[in-house]
């Protein structure tokens, strides 16, 4: 089968490390160009990852105008996320965008509707409901295992680990901090299991008060306090249409030592499921309370941890498979865009005090 041909706009850290090396790994697609707003990071990755003869851009425009090209990956800040991925889907490619969606629902709504309109397949990139564990707590959910699901918590806590590199710290660029960087995975695999895409009222409250101190032990090394212009946490507290609630918790920078990321816990009629240690299951049976927790991954041997595929790959196969085979998408755009709207509430509701009703 011939190989489809990739576009990568944006050679930053999140396409070194995560897609492109994993572009590669699935043997469906080649990288026949790169974009960059600086020409050597896109040179660089050309000569790392790309097809013979890859070329080289600073315009993404330009880029669009290779008809040759069938998909296109927007790994750019989350500014251009909206504005790239109209122009990819105008021009008849495929899209994969990083998370979150966009930086405004307007933004990630127009991205939708532009992808309905021209019937190419849009995709976020949220790999972490590719994880074992959350595969193995669907599959539960799916078997109504845990019954109706009507509270669930979305973790995206960090004690110390803000990053320090790129715009991360650039509220212009970025659209915020933890909230929407890593508080969008936590969200998006809480709306997943449950599924429930529709909100009914979001409260918020978004904090900057631990990013005047720079040099704090930060994993990431120090940041300059003025630079630093996004939240350093942020909550929200979210009723679904259907009355269910979810709490939301992200930091960079949280005096806490329960921490943990890209993770959920759900409570349903029948048990609840946590990524706490693992999978954790829990319920009642025989009138006695139980919990158990299923090896994930383990093949019942040492130094050999079963036949899985990393989440990144996963993520990668989905789309690319959605696209040659016809296969149905794991992350839909429709679903990347409740994830945007309830983001966009939590600031809102933070800046005016005040319930964000849908």
């Amino acid at each position: 089968m011939q190989k489809l041909k990739a576009g990568i706009i944006g050679c930053g850290g999140i396409a070194k490390q995560k897609h492109m090396p994993n572009i590669i790994k699935t043997e469906l697609a080649e990288m026949v160009a790169f974009c960059d707003n600086k020409k050597e990071r896109a040179e660089k990755s050309a000569k790392e990852f790309g097809a013979q003869g890859a070329k080289v851009y600073t315009n993404y425009e330009e880029i669009l105008q290779d008809k040759s090209i069938d998909v296109i990956y927007v790994l750019t800040p989350n500014k251009s996320h909206s504005a790239i991925t109209i122009a990819a889907l105008e021009a008849g490619k495929h899209v994969m965008c990083e998370k979150p969606m966009a930086k405004t629902s307007a933004e990630a709504r127009a991205m939708l509707e532009t992808a309905k309109r021209t019937g190419k397949i849009l995709t976020i990139a949220y790999q972490n409901r590719f994880k074992p564990e959350a595969a193995y707590i669907k599959k539960c959910i799916e078997r109504g295992d845990l019954g109706d699901i009507y509270f669930a918590k979305a973790h995206a806590l960090r004690r110390r680990a803000v990053p320090t590199w790129g715009v991360f710290l650039n509220e212009e660029e970025q659209g915020g901090g933890p909230l929407i960087d890593i508080g969008t995975h936590a969200l998006d695999l809480t709306l997943w299991f449950m599924d429930k895409y529709k909100p009914k009222s979001v409260m918020g409250s978004v904090y900057h008060k631990l990013n005047e101190n720079g040099d704090c032990g930060n994993a990431f090394g120090e940041w300059n306090p003025k630079e630093f212009t996004v939240e350093d946490s942020a909550f929200g507290f979210i009723t679904m249409e259907d009355n269910s609630t979810i709490v939301l918790e992200s930091s960079w920078a949280l005096n806490i030592l329960d921490y943990s990321e890209a993770k959920a816990t759900v409570c349903g009629t029948k048990g609840g499921a946590d990524m706490q240690n693992g999978v954790r299951i829990n319920g009642d049976d025989l009138g006695r309370l139980y919990e158990k927790s299923p090896l994930i991954g383990k093949a019942g041997v040492d130094f050999f941890e079963g036949n899985t595929i990393e989440p990144a790959l996963q993520e990668q196969f989905s789309f690319l498979n959605a696209i040659t085979k016809g296969t149905p998408l794991t992350v839909l755009p429709e679903q990347a865009l409740a994830v945007t709207e309830i983001l966009e509430a939590i600031y809102e509701s933070a800046k005016t005090g005040k319930l964000v009703t849908f």
